[in-house]
């Protein structure tokens, strides 16, 4: 392909002057074969720089060739027996419960005739002095406020409720009344029981059987 003369345009000028033409731009004209050709050799310059500076480059270092590992059989470790644990029981403490107080509990028990076994013969008119040896087999003290009351035969002309004698829970005492013996001749009973300070009886009954005579 060729280009075509490209013909300057003269510019008149109002005083009808002449421009002096430029020394080569008359008949210039732009060969496309010539500028191909000096593309094409800078091109082939530049390619062999290149390939210049990359053959003085320093080359890496090439990692050799490593063939892939066998691997490793799993190696089974020995099953262990396990150790059973070993427990111990704690020892289980007795708890030995304190007895709280409450109230306390009221029992005579009756143990033998001191005087005047039943049956005994009294003088008629005479003073009949009558023991009674009994147990306090409860958990209450006897004080003054415990009673022994007549409750069946004969009172004899005793008062029919005596002061018992204080005795403490477990211990023995000795229960005493003064009975006139009856003027008639005769056989005669008196009953009599002990009461605690909340009034209610408790406990063996005690007995005296006489036998008057002139």
């Amino acid at each position: 392909m060729h280009w075509m003369p490209v013909q300057r345009w003269k510019r008149k000028s109002k005083s009808n002057k002449k421009l002096p033409k430029s020394p080569g731009f008359g008949s210039l004209c732009f060969n496309g074969d010539m500028i191909y050709t000096r593309l094409r050799s800078q091109l082939v310059a530049l390619l062999l720089a290149l390939t210049f500076v990359q053959a003085c480059a320093p080359q890496p270092a090439s990692t050799p060739f490593r063939p892939p590992t066998k691997p490793q059989p799993t190696q089974i470790l020995p099953t262990t027996t396990s150790i059973p644990a070993i427990h111990t029981p704690l020892p289980t403490s007795t708890v030995t419960s304190t007895p709280t107080e409450g109230p306390c509990s009221n029992n005579l028990e009756f143990v033998s005739d001191v005087t005047i076994p039943d049956g005994t013969t009294v003088s008629v008119g005479s003073t009949v002095d009558k023991q009674w040896l009994v147990n306090n087999s409860g958990s209450c003290d006897w004080d003054s406020s415990y009673r022994l009351k007549w409750t069946g035969g004969d009172p004899l002309g005793a008062a029919q409720e005596q002061i018992i004698y204080p005795a403490r829970a477990g211990t023995q005492a000795t229960l005493r009344i003064l009975f006139p013996a009856p003027a008639a001749e005769g056989t005669y009973e008196s009953s009599w029981q002990a009461y605690g300070s909340n009034g209610i009886a408790f406990g063996d009954p005690i007995y005296m059987k006489i036998v008057t005579t002139p």
